[in-house]
């Protein structure tokens, strides 16, 4: 079993495993819940081998590499054929639609990446993102085909500790991904982290849909189980989407340990999986399913326990933390315990004070801080507020990063002089658990009130029948507002409503505002499903909605209201 403290790499981690268990299950790749591929620890050590001895040829120690492939082998592959050269791995999304093409292109140019590796069945579509973006010169592999001449005969290097591994970049959700740089000590620790919060181990598998080139996907479902040893089983992003039941199905049918997702995957789950579909489930052994990457609402927690307790599942399985790419992943996690609520008093959260009520707002705690140092700091000072206040939330520890790639952390204003990294998230400490109530940049101030868009728009969608799941809710400076700023409600809705539907549902959402909150929307936008934009994680991305809105650039089906007036953006 994997021990940082006895660990110097990832290399040496994985290599001991092809040693003692090379027939070992290391990968299960699921295109349907009825067939998959699988590699052993050894195949993954051979497909290493192969692209490591390759990069050699190509390239030099400490040399960036951009990694393009879709969900399967071959991303596997070229990560770990990367650790085994000494070179640092950079996973980019395929450059598909324009977001796509765009994030790879800034990414390969933040990184001043040496080659870029992709599939055959990708290399076409490579190439020509390659040639229309100036990068064609860099060398282009195909990791299941080109191969050096000596593969089998070369040995992987061994890196420090302190080596770097791979270049992760953050989601975007609120501005420029920013590549955080994690060592090989960075990833031992937060796996062993993980390894002992989620009692993993030879025995027990992981695995999700979350694309690997996302931290969640990445950190916590195919590193820990290459370094721990127990697996990984993988299903493509797009198939869940489809069809949430197969994430589900292949938790039940591969025996899934531990599964991480976003909150908005429980609450697809719950909403659209079928009763026929529940009916052949079997989710009695599933027991650590991480809910993180976004808010978690206890109505999703409960809603969720409550559907699938038919299936098998216990109350205690959905597991809500806490974590980001700065601190290669996990920061704060409970497993193996029902949710720990805590309702607070609304007017306190809208003066930044936790202050518990036997009534009031529902805020989930994300479990006690795991081997890092949490700060709750002012965002405008960076000074430690007193217990109950809501402010910053900062991280140091072992596996924290000192900075981003091209910025000196002495001067990185996300990195404070005493090594805690700003995660840009609101919360508190309370009873030694954390809790998060939102992002600094998304906050709301209304009429001189602080509101959190995200409960806003949860109390939306599930009081109002019709609303897709999806919306974002932000603020502009109007010359038509008493208060100087407009509130703007973008929400996708479920299906074709008629006009007279979608008019009863913008109707809808202002009642709701005035009920729950005091409010008025001065625009409502309604746009079909997959209109509001999200970052890899799953996260709305309100920053670029309120641009699209400024830029009027939102394709809406219906919209309300007279146009408003800007004045600045």
């Amino acid at each position: 079993m994997m021990d940082s403290s006895r660990t110097a790499n990832a290399v040496t981690a994985i290599r001991e495993h092809v040693r003692s268990a090379p027939e070992r299950t290391a990968l299960i790749v699921v295109d349907d819940v009825a067939a998959d591929q699988r590699w052993s620890f050894a195949q993954v050590d051979a497909a290493a081998r192969r692209v490591g001895a390759w990069l050699a040829a190509h390239g030099r120690v400490g040399d960036r590499v951009l990694l393009l492939y879709p969900t399967g082998f071959e991303f596997v592959a070229a990560l770990v054929g990367c650790l085994y050269a000494g070179m640092v791995a950079v996973p980019a999304p395929l450059p598909g639609y324009p977001h796509e093409r765009s994030r790879a292109r800034r990414i390969a140019e933040n990184a001043g990446v040496s080659a870029v590796l992709t599939d055959t069945a990708e290399a076409g579509h490579v190439a020509e993102w390659m040639r229309s973006t100036g990068l064609a010169d860099l060398p282009l592999m195909t990791t299941d085909g080109d191969a050096a001449e000596d593969a089998e005969s070369w040995s992987p290097i061994e890196p420090e500790h302190d080596t770097p591994a791979i270049l992760q970049y953050t989601s975007g959700a609120i501005d420029e991904p920013r590549g955080v740089l994690v060592s090989h000590g960075d990833l031992l620790h937060n796996v062993e982290t993980q390894r002992r919060a989620y009692e993993l181990s030879a025995g027990t598998r992981l695995g999700g849909w979350v694309p690997l080139h996302h931290a969640m996907g990445l950190f916590g479902h195919l590193l820990p189980a290459l370094l721990v040893g127990g697996g990984c089983v993988l299903m493509h992003p797009a198939a869940f989407i489809r069809r949430p039941y197969l994430w589900l199905r292949l938790i039940d049918e591969y025996d899934v340990h531990a599964s991480a997702a976003p909150d908005f995957a429980f609450a697809m789950c719950q909403a659209r999986v079928t009763d026929e579909e529940l009916a052949e489930l079997d989710l009695s052994r599933w027991r650590v399913g991480v809910s993180a990457g976004e808010r978690v609402h206890i109505e999703t927690l409960e809603a969720f326990a409550k559907r699938f307790a038919p299936a098998g599942l216990r109350d205690d399985v959905v597991c809500p933390s806490y974590g980001l790419t700065e601190a290669t992943l996990v920061v704060s996690t409970d497993p193996f315990r029902r949710a720990v609520v805590t309702r607070v008093d609304e007017h306190g959260l809208e003066r930044h004070r936790f202050i518990p009520s036997t009534v009031g707002q529902a805020v989930v705690s994300c479990g006690r801080p795991r081997d890092v140092e949490v700060l709750i700091a002012d965002p405008g000072t960076g000074e430690a507020l007193p217990a109950g206040s809501i402010g910053e939330i900062w991280v140091r520890g072992p596996s924290v990063c000192r900075g981003y790639w091209g910025d000196e952390a002495t001067t990185d204003p996300a990195v404070s002089g005493d090594g805690y990294v700003r995660t840009g998230d609101l919360g508190t400490l309370h009873g030694g658990e954390l809790y998060v109530t939102g992002r600094v940049a998304e906050l709301l101030v209304v009429d001189g009130r602080c509101l959190y868009p995200q409960e806003i728009e949860r109390a939306l969608r599930a009081q109002i029948r019709g609303l897709g799941i999806i919306s974002a809710i932000f603020t502009v400076p109007s010359e038509g507002s008493a208060s100087g700023d407009a509130l703007v409600v973008v929400s996708e809705v479920n299906g074709r409503p008629s006009e007279d539907r979608l008019r009863h549902l913008a109707d809808e959402i202002n009642r709701t505002l005035d009920r729950e909150f005091g409010l008025r929307a001065d625009g409502t936008f309604l746009l079909r499903r997959g209109g509001v934009v999200r970052a890899t994680s799953g996260k709305v991305k309100r920053p670029a909605m309120r641009r699209r809105f400024l830029d009027g650039d939102l394709v809406a089906v219906y919209s309300d209201g007279e146009p408003l007036v800007v004045t600045a953006s």
